[in-house]
């Protein structure tokens, strides 16, 4: 069923790469119309058909990749599907260069695209695959994880995890066009779509203190996935993401860092912890949690501002302290930050709030404050 909130679409600003994030519902089945189109920008050579490399996981494979396909198909594409192993383990380069073996036996030259339909893992993965092969081929993302929606899929981050930490390998690669269909979300797992709401509530805090009070007036929303809500928030997300993107494209500013608000901490429990045993959204929720009590230890912000973020994380099902069975020491916790992108010279820094609705980089954090902390 539609909602009462119409199609929307967001523009990423950046040049000759900039891009559209389309949002809307009943999407996926008319998804070559938006291929089609966001293809034709990028090629001026006339093509008869187009060809297309579609990725995806065993979970998103039916009904989402096929849907895809189908949609591909009947306009008279030439398409293949690669399926992979649903996860993290499905992030990593060895299965990147079983791809290239794909794209090879494809014929795939620099007008074939790579069309991403899955979660995260998804689109990081084909998006490496897409910014190495050749040089660089076009790539569609299409998130069905309300993850993805709102994160990995806007911004052009893509990459891939070696065993000592998650994305040091990886690249900035925009894609073509960004297809978001919400009523992929009513086929979510409850523990997927919860995670998610993480990075949405990151949001709030980081960037815009309205939305994040928005957040806790629609509690109810979040919970049953209202449709109406749900665009408002994924649209509203995806533009304060966007607005970060434009301005930072390539981290090289400092500014786009505050997208990282809790990820210090959460990509050292999610290694630690073994990747996929937390899901990213709750190592990021618990994070949230540690570095607000960071900036609480550090008088930047008050206790009060640590409970907002404490109840509106709770209220959704998000968990705010580590899980049985992942108590980890202190110094394992601080070896793996120490891997952090945000560490320089081996210094600790972190993105720490002075209010809802702004955060700020600071640096020379002392290990002994992490430590009381931790």
């Amino acid at each position: 069923m539609s909602s009462t909130i119409p199609f929307i679409t967001i523009q990423v600003y950046l040049g000759l790469r900039t891009y559209e994030i389309a949002i809307g519902d009943s999407l996926l089945i008319e998804a070559e119309r938006y291929l089609a189109s966001w293809d034709e920008k990028l090629n001026s050579v006339e093509k008869t058909t187009g060809r297309a490399l579609i990725v995806t996981d065993q979970n998103v494979q039916s009904p989402h990749a096929e849907t895809v396909y189908k949609s591909l198909i009947d306009a008279g594409w030439q398409a293949e599907v690669i399926t992979l192993e649903p996860g993290e383990s499905s992030k990593n380069i060895n299965v990147v260069t079983g791809m290239y073996d794909d794209l090879v036996k494809l014929q795939a030259d620099r007008q074939t695209l790579v069309v991403a339909v899955g979660g995260g893992v998804i689109g990081d993965s084909a998006g490496f695959l897409a910014a190495t092969y050749a040089r660089g081929i076009p790539f569609i993302q299409i998130p069905t994880t309300l993850l993805a929606m709102v994160d990995s899929s806007v911004g052009g981050k893509v990459g891939v995890n070696l065993p000592q930490a998650k994305n040091l390998v990886g690249s900035f690669y925009q894609p073509l066009g960004v297809l978001i269909d919400t009523d992929t979300l009513n086929t979510l797992p409850a523990r997927e779509y919860i995670s998610g709401l993480a990075e949405v509530i990151k949001y709030g805090v980081i960037l815009d203190d309205s939305f994040f009070k928005y957040l806790e007036e629609n509690i109810e929303g979040l919970n049953s996935r209202e449709p109406t809500v749900m665009k408002q928030v994924i649209a509203r997300s995806c533009r304060l993401k966007a607005d970060v993107v434009e301005q930072d494209e390539f981290e090289r500013t400092g500014l786009r860092a505050v997208l990282n608000y809790g990820h210090t901490f959460a990509h050292a429990f999610e290694a630690l912890a073994g990747y996929g045993e937390l899901l990213h959204g709750e190592a990021v929720s618990i994070g949230m949690v540690y570095a607000s009590r960071l900036a609480e230890k550090l008088g930047r912000i008050t206790g009060e501002e640590t409970e907002r973020q404490v109840n509106l994380l709770k209220a959704v099902g998000l968990p705010v302290e580590l899980p049985v069975g992942c108590e980890f020491s202190a110094d394992n916790i601080l070896q793996k930050m120490l891997l952090d992108k945000k560490t320089v010279g081996g210094q600790l820094r972190f993105v720490l709030p002075t209010e809802i609705g702004n955060v700020e980089m600071v640096k020379g954090v002392s290990e002994k404050t992490v430590r009381e902390v931790l």
